[in-house]
């Protein structure tokens, strides 16, 4: 993604900006803010191929690390694991599990 990409897309999302400002503790509009938001959508490019390879390789994967990796992200979206986060994780896992 090139920088005029990257500056296109903060623009016409104000949620990245809005989430740009949080993250760094309450920035107010400045010009740092589609620079914020560009790592922040980076980041969430890694997150994303990272997933995807955990994802691939699963089956290979010992249980007990599955195990570790699936308390892991239930537990990602509050402290206390949702138990419709975990069937969802789970049917997902199990509908890709020959991938």
């Amino acid at each position: 993604m090139t920088g005029n990409e990257s500056n296109a897309l903060t623009k016409n999302n104000p949620l990245l900006c809005a989430l740009a400002r949080w993250e760094w503790e309450g920035g107010s509009l400045d010009a740092d803010c589609e620079k914020r938001a560009a790592l922040i959508a980076e980041e969430q490019r890694i997150l994303h191929c990272l997933g995807a390879a955990v994802i691939i390789r699963w089956n290979k994967l010992p249980m007990e690390v599955q195990r570790d990796l699936f308390a892991s992200a239930a537990s990602l979206n509050d402290p206390l694991p949702s138990p419709e986060l975990k069937k969802q994780i789970a049917r997902f896992l199990h509908s890709h599990k020959n991938v």
